[in-house]
């Protein structure tokens, strides 16, 4: 998946920094002990990839958009929620509900690489978490939000998705602007289909100037 290619393709500027812990980013917050997890961490990444976005000439710092796969997907909700630069948001396979994620065993979300005190702390349990993804995709509003969650995800179970979904739509009634909030639901397992990524570039584009030069 090459986003920021495809996307540059279109006439965006784009920036595709490295997860901690991944590729040539072997950040470790555990051993610094800055962060609280490697999540943390990562926000305060992107947020800064933002920043430097925005101190570029060629870039409209009004316009800015987030797009992320799997882990990248939930990244992508976490910065749309700390930071209210990002005017469109697009996550494909990254979330669920966490009582129908692995039919509420939190465990995956606790390793390193994500919240380790979702275990330490709150046992992973859903019922004791202080947050949920309904809760996330709410705070967005009434910000442009696009999920790509397919019926056969084996990590992120569709009908999980649904619930988030449904209970966002109220908060993006409310505040004027119900077709903010969209999902598409192919028939794939843990995939970005050409077609329904193609319909998330198209989402971008409507919400951050199509046909401009530089987005």
């Amino acid at each position: 998946l090459h986003y920021a290619l495809e996307l540059a393709q279109r006439g965006y500027v784009t920036i595709a920094p490295d997860y901690p812990r991944f590729a040539d980013n072997q950040y470790k917050f555990e051993e610094v002990g800055k962060y609280s997890s490697n999540t943390m961490k990562g926000i305060w990444n992107h947020i800064r990839a933002v920043d430097l976005l925005q101190s570029l000439p060629q870039v409209d710092g009004e316009r800015i958009g987030c797009i992320g796969h799997s882990l990248g997907g939930h990244n992508t909700i976490f910065l749309a929620v700390f930071d209210d630069r990002i005017k469109a948001a697009v996550s494909s396979c990254g979330f669920n509900s966490f009582p129908k994620y692995y039919d509420g065993n939190l465990k995956g979300w606790a390793s390193l690489y994500y919240m380790p005190r979702i275990e330490s702390v709150y046992g992973n349990d859903p019922r004791k978490m202080p947050f949920d993804f309904p809760e996330l995709v709410a705070a967005i509003a009434p910000r442009a939000f696009f999920t790509n969650s397919p019926l056969k995800d084996g990590n992120f179970e569709v009908s999980g998705v649904r619930d988030c979904i449904q209970a966002a739509q109220p908060v993006y009634t409310m505040l004027g602007k119900p077709e903010n909030l969209q999902a598409r639901y192919p028939n794939a397992e843990h995939d970005f289909p050409v077609e329904t990524r193609m319909e998330a570039y198209e989402f971008l584009d409507q919400q951050l100037g199509n046909g401009q030069k530089n987005r």
